[in-house]
């Protein structure tokens, strides 16, 4: 049973989840993370993209294995609630009962997909916001309780209208998506072909809705204290950027923190888990890169640390050049010394508590070429 897993076991299964979620799509990880976050959360998410993008794709896929209940459905300004929820039962009707044959429709399911959502009437849509809100769906004089988990949202747009402030607001996560570049198009026809054959890379069980509930459970036992006065600092900077941060949605983005944080295996969240801002902060499409590029001057993210480890490489490079420029025993020869035990440090605090291999060999690299020349300035300085 879920509830006899130990704390090790719930988040190896929530990250090989992620593994097989994004397994037969080409270059689409960070929706197949958004969608996995929304799951652990047990919040929305809405994808925000062009048609053919695999949105509908993944989200199936995400139900797929969990074995769990999927309702998929495209909206229209004509979409009837019946649609969604159910006909009325006549036979039920006669009998002086309001009574809806709920079978198949969406308040049965657990997890949802919603195509276009957007674009339904406001009828549907205030339905929709009460079972996001509060899982439950007001119909006629009867309140019906709807087993839904996570609903997955998809359009081609923005919102704007004012009257669909409030159902945006009800995706914790959004993610932009964009059509993929040049250099994915030979495995995105490779992957096109086999699906166009009818070879399909089948969605085994990864784990139960139990399970899911249980990492829930255990995601608010995540220590969230070491991320706690960057995070303030965080929302100060994008305030001044005009990103609002409504106070609510602030606190819902703990809960992104503490399953970012399960899913690198980890029951303390750290600096790198932050990144979650740039699914739960943007509104407008021009926001996503805005919330990007401050993410990535002010965290230790792999992009940042990358970027300032290349800094370091041209600066070594150029003391390399330097050193062959000057005779044996110049005092400027100690002072590129002390420069090179000074970015020796950088390096350390750098990579300090970050796993990613990509950044541990470059960094390798760079100490190495340190180590090097450093060697060479003793030799100079008979050291």
């Amino acid at each position: 049973m879920s509830a006899q897993r130990q704390p090790e076991e719930l988040m190896k299964l929530a990250s090989q989840f992620l593994n097989e979620l994004e397994a037969p799509f080409v270059g689409r990880h960070e929706e197949s993370l958004v969608i996995t976050l929304a799951l652990m959360t047990g919040e929305h998410v809405v994808l925000i993209g062009e048609p053919g993008t695999a949105k509908s794709a993944i989200a199936r896929r995400s139900a797929d294995l969990l074995n769990a209940r999927f309702f998929k459905y495209l909206l229209t300004k004509f979409t009837e609630p019946s649609e969604l929820f159910g006909p009325l039962d006549i036979k039920s009707l006669r009998q002086g009962v309001y009574k809806r044959i709920t079978a198949g429709k969406l308040p049965e399911a657990e997890i949802a997909f919603l195509d276009e959502i957007f674009n339904a009437n406001s009828a549907v849509l205030n339905s929709i916001l009460s079972i996001m809100q509060e899982r439950v769906l007001y119909d006629g004089y009867t309140e019906i309780k709807v087993p839904l988990w996570t609903l997955v949202g998809a359009s081609n747009r923005v919102p704007e209208e004012p009257e669909l402030e409030a159902l945006y607001d009800r995706f914790l996560f959004r993610q932009s998506v964009r059509p993929l570049d040049e250099e994915s198009w030979d495995s995105l026809l490779d992957a096109a072909w086999k699906l166009e054959m009818g070879v399909s890379q089948s969605a085994p069980k990864v784990m139960t809705m139990d399970d899911l509930r249980a990492i829930n459970n255990l995601m608010f036992k995540v220590d969230l204290s070491p991320i706690k006065s960057k995070l303030i600092r965080l929302f100060m900077i994008m305030n001044e950027k005009e990103l609002h941060i409504s106070d609510r949605r602030k606190g819902k983005i703990l809960k992104a923190i503490a399953a970012h944080a399960m899913l690198e295996g980890r029951m303390q969240a750290t600096e790198s888990d932050l990144v979650v801002l740039r699914y739960t902060v943007p509104r407008d499409i021009d926001d996503f890169d805005k919330v990007n590029t401050i993410l990535v001057e002010e965290l230790k993210t792999k992009e940042r640390i990358l970027r300032e480890l290349d800094e370091i490489a041209n600066n070594v490079k150029n003391a390399e050049k330097s050193i062959k420029e000057l005779e044996a025993f110049d005092p400027r020869l100690l002072d590129i010394y002390k420069n090179l035990k000074v970015a020796k440090g950088k390096i350390q605090s750098l990579v300090q508590d970050v796993e990613d291999e990509e950044v541990r060999k470059k960094a390798e690299e760079v100490d190495e070429m340190i180590e090097n020349l450093t060697q060479e300035i003793m030799i100079k300085l008979n050291m």
